[in-house]
């Protein structure tokens, strides 16, 4: 024997000799230094005597990533022990992403919670369990000097990562059956989820919101903020935070790692947003609303997108004309939006401002509810002549956002004009206006047709 593998042996049974010592003390403290029990409790906590035991009992419990008693403490079902390099792996986040330090989860009988407690002592960096896997001789011959006896007990250790049985589930379990074939009616078409409560996950998120919410760091950098002065790093916040108690009185009912979190599970907020939209200003000061549409986000990534795939020159087909379409089709839709923000954020008469400079058929089109008041502006709207010009103005934007190495002139600025004048939103908006006002029933479109 080498002195390495002397040193490594030794590293092990001093491990093991630690584990027992300090479970076999803090016992002995509860009693008398006459107690009868002493001399009892002490033979126990010889190695073998108590590896024995462990190994026996060992089956009581079982090692999860994915367990059932967290959906239903009384469910009776599948467990799984599933290592993150045993899942497939997937963009979303999920156990897969845990890495090799993944917190490990047991369940089943609490009062032999303690063997898994051993199988977690570390040596080297790594569990005893985990050098079990590997089948480490040194371990072997540091559990005891019989290697039939070790190799026993390492046999009955490793049982605890083992599927119990055949796949089941039960009726307080979580289950959904999911249409797997094309006929709803047929049972064999059906297969049965049973979601399970991903344990090791959990663990990770609770440690995580730990330290964000209780370390020293955290608090530091929050006293920082509050007090307005720098600090080398940030903090998180986790808003509407829940926590869900697992197992009541008993947490350890439900599994290991739910008892080290004394049954606490973070719960995420899951609430659609509350938008704080910048408040609407009237257009003053500028001829035309139009370069402010263009700095609207979506709109310049509209154009952008379209911009790219016409710069390509791709062939006249339809797929082409599809696409362009639907290019137009969303930044039409983003300029019908545009305009019903201002409609409907601004007081009629605005456009009456003398701060105001917009041309007059942009005033028309954007402040349609002036005209309940002003007669020469109610006359000028019921001409229904300015919707051609806000498509020729429309026009004549997009082809200059478009310019350059692109084939654009006035074919195509007649089209986009069109394209505008007959979109179904745009049109119907202008229609409740046309009805309300008795106006015209169409739309001129002599230039854009």
């Amino acid at each position: 024997m080498n002195d390495m593998t002397g040193d490594r042996r030794s590293a092990f049974y001093s491990a093991i000799q630690r584990f027992l010592q300090e479970r076999r003390d803090a016992k002995l403290e509860k009693l008398t230094p006459d107690d009868p029990k002493r001399d009892e409790l002490i033979a126990q906590f010889i190695p073998e005597t108590w590896l024995d035991d462990a190994a026996r009992r060992v089956s009581q419990i079982q090692a999860v990533t994915h367990s059932l008693k967290a959906i239903h403490p009384d469910a009776r079902g599948t467990n799984l022990y599933k290592p993150p390099d045993q899942l497939p792996v997937r963009d979303e986040i999920g156990s897969h992403s845990l890495g090799p330090d993944f917190a490990g989860d047991v369940v089943g009988n609490a009062a032999a919670l303690d063997v898994y407690k051993f199988l977690r002592v570390t040596v080297d960096g790594r569990s005893l369990l985990d050098w079990m896997l590997a089948g480490d001789a040194d371990l072997k011959a540091a559990m005891s000097p019989k290697p039939a006896l070790a190799e026993g007990w390492i046999e009955a250790f490793l049982g605890l990562v083992q599927p119990r049985g055949a796949a089941a589930t039960h009726t307080r379990a979580k289950q959904l059956f999911w249409l797997t074939g094309s006929n709803a009616a047929d049972d064999a078409d059906y297969h049965l989820l049973a979601p399970l409560y991903a344990s090791s996950l959990a663990q990770t998120v609770y440690l995580s919101l730990q330290e964000s919410r209780f370390s020293e760091a955290a608090k530091t950098a929050r006293q920082a903020r509050r007090e307005q002065r720098p600090h080398d790093s940030g903090y998180a916040d986790y808003p509407d935070l829940a926590i869900q108690k697992l197992g009541g009185t008993k947490p350890q009912n439900i599994s290991q790692l739910n008892s080290e979190r004394r049954g606490d599970n973070y719960l995420l907020a899951s609430l659609p947003p509350h938008w704080k939209a910048e408040p609407v200003k009237a257009p003053f000061g500028i001829e035309s609303v139009f370069p402010r549409f263009a700095q609207r986000k979506l709109v310049r990534q509209s154009v952008r997108a379209l911009k790219r795939f016409l710069e390509r020159d791709p062939d006249p087909t339809m797929e082409t004309r599809n696409r362009v379409e639907g290019s137009l089709a969303e930044i039409i839709d983003d300029l019908v939006i545009f305009a019903a923000e201002l409609y409907q954020a601004l007081e009629p008469g605005w456009s009456a401002d003398h701060r105001c400079e917009l041309t007059e058929d942009e005033q028309l089109w954007l402040d349609p509810d002036r005209a309940d008041a002003d007669e020469v502006f109610a006359a000028r709207w019921q001409r229904m002549d300015w919707p051609e010009q806000i498509g020729k103005r429309f026009g004549n934007w997009l082809n200059g956002a478009l310019e350059g190495k692109l084939p654009v002139g006035s074919i195509e600025h007649r089209h986009w004009a069109k394209e505008l004048l007959l979109d179904a939103q745009w049109a119907g908006e202008l229609h409740e206006h046309r009805a309300r006002l008795d106006a015209p029933q169409f739309i001129p479109t002599r230039g854009a047709s």
